[in-house]
């Protein structure tokens, strides 16, 4: 399994999966959620429709339609400070369902946003070590798994520095997630 790191734009990433940060209804709002419902059309909305919402830290699939993807998997984000000191533990289930859901659809490869830093707020720190903690804890614990790739997508320099430092760290704690 290789982890990897790239600066642009989720939408117009090739992997067999996007994760999109998505809010509780899943039909669609600001930042990267809109983004993804933008570049995919009507047509993902009327998918997410069927699902008649998601809880926060659980994980939905869909087609990609208009994306470069094949599939988007919708995770409900913690806000930060609003989850009564869950919020860790919810940020890590999406990164975990994320993962589930791309294994028992036979994916290869699977992006991740900086999900909850913005509009909910999750510190961009932590929320770069819970994502890798997350991943690495995920595969240790499914060795069997099939995804080869995960890309964590970032927008902006100070993101990709985060997540840069992490991963050259190497020595992230997973038995705290």
């Amino acid at each position: 399994m290789k982890i990897t790191i790239l600066s642009g734009d989720i939408t117009q990433i090739k992997t067999d999966a996007i994760v999109n940060a998505a809010n509780k209804s899943l039909l669609g709002g600001g930042g990267v959620d809109g983004a993804i419902h933008c570049v995919a059309g009507l047509e993902l909305l009327e998918e997410c429709k069927t699902f008649k919402g998601c809880e926060t830290g659980e994980a939905k699939i869909t087609k990609g339609y208009n994306l470069p993807t094949k599939h988007v998997i919708h995770t409900v984000v913690p806000i930060f400070g609003a989850e009564d000191g869950k919020e860790a533990e919810l940020f890590a289930s999406c990164y975990i369902n994320s993962l589930k859901l791309a294994d028992e659809n036979n994916l290869r490869s699977i992006a991740f946003p900086c999900i909850s830093t913005g509009v909910f707020h999750y510190p961009k720190d932590e929320a770069a070590k819970i994502a890798v903690s997350s991943v690495k804890k995920y595969f240790k614990e499914n060795p069997q798994s099939k995804i080869e790739k995960v890309v964590f997508a970032t927008l902006d320099e100070l993101d990709y520095n985060i997540y840069t430092q992490i991963l050259e760290q190497g020595s992230i704690d997973i038995s705290k997630i």
